[in-house]
């Protein structure tokens, strides 16, 4: 076994600290990281406070990994040690069931093993990227293309393909009309993806204090939910509009600014039940959706994409130590766009 070090969450009303965890030994077909980099997402903070259910604690967080190989199994063919790869939000699926078949491990009918807080296949508690190495199975560790920052690269692995999964599925291209409610964590990089892929993009956030990112980034308009003229003039706008934020809105509203046939699809998780009028969806044949990341396909595709066309995260790296205060500062949406951990400060 390699003991590392780690930060923690101990209890739901707990700071996070630091510790030491366990890593498996590398087996046949295990590739083991030096992890240099890990994003923090606004999911580590929800289970780390078992505000999506109760949590069996100690608790490594992060599912944003960036790292190097340093070791592999004497079965690995994919990697080599000094390779650049990232690790999301999957370590396992059943790899036998339709789902997995397809390349959708996110949806495997079986159950996936997390990143974090998930069972492993040896019945232990996985443990997350706020730590300086992990071991994983080769097939759930993706290749991260020259020309991306490993710093840069980590948030791709859940809110790069968070949001690049449904943008393929409903079609964002040209001569389509997408927005993006909320430029935060997920929503700036649903604007660059979105605006690389060729759609016309339009930013629905409730106030315009950030438009001078939105246009930087990508968007062609932005516009304030806050004030109800938005809602009037926009309507009956857009093909697809891609929810990123994690609140409870009004969907009816929302969804009136959908064309015909077009798609509102939730990516945020907001922890309270949402409602909506049937009529707003069946007067206009429309759809309302959600969207989990994506399977381990997809995400590699997604990172080759995001290499082709320069698109890497907008972060702000700190050390370690500054984690709770990041965590708070996430909560009160003060970070543009992503804290990524420099885990060389866990040493």
């Amino acid at each position: 076994m390699l003991t590392v070090n780690a930060y923690v969450a101990t209890a739901a009303t707990e700071p996070l600290a630091p510790t030491t965890v366990e890593r498996r030994e590398v087996g046949p077909h295990d590739v083991l990281i030096e992890i240099k980099y890990c994003g923090i997402c606004h999911s580590d903070i929800s289970h780390a406070r078992s505000e999506w259910g109760e949590q069996v604690y100690p608790i490594v967080p992060g599912h944003e990994i960036a790292g190097i190989v340093t070791d592999v199994g004497s079965e690995v063919g994919r990697f080599a040690v000094g390779d650049r790869v990232g690790v999301g939000c999957l370590v396992e699926s059943c790899r036998e069931c339709e789902s997995c078949l397809k390349g959708e491990e996110q949806y495997c009918l079986k159950g996936n093993t997390l990143t974090y807080g998930g069972i492993d296949k040896d019945g232990t508690i996985t443990q997350g990227g706020y730590s300086t190495h992990v071991v994983v199975t080769e097939d759930f560790v993706v290749r991260i293309p020259g020309g991306i920052d490993l710093d840069e690269a980590a948030p791709l692995l859940c809110a790069g393909i968070t949001t690049y999964s449904p943008l393929r599925r409903w079609g964002a291209g040209p001569g389509k009309q997408v927005a993006v409610i909320g430029l935060g964590g997920l929503g700036h990089l649903a604007v660059k993806l979105a605006h690389a892929m060729g759609a016309e993009v339009t930013v629905l956030s409730q106030s315009l204090k950030k438009m001078d990112d939105g246009l930087r980034l990508g968007a062609d308009h932005y516009h304030a939910t806050s004030d109800p003229a938005t809602f009037e003039q926009l309507a009956g706008t857009f093909d697809l509009i891609v929810n990123t934020v994690s609140a409870k809105l009004d969907l009816d509203a929302y969804l009136g600014l959908l064309a015909v046939n077009g798609a509102l699809v939730n990516v945020g998780a907001p922890a309270e039940p949402l409602s909506l009028n049937v009529f707003s969806l069946i007067m206009r044949g429309r759809s309302y959706a959600g969207s989990l990341i994506g399977g381990i396909r997809d995400t590699q595709e997604m990172l080759d994409f995001c290499a082709e066309h320069g698109i890497g995260s907008e972060i702000e790296v700190i050390p370690a130590g500054k984690i709770n205060e990041a965590y708070d500062s996430v909560l009160a949406s003060d970070v543009r766009y992503r804290f990524v951990i420099d885990t060389s400060t866990l040493a």
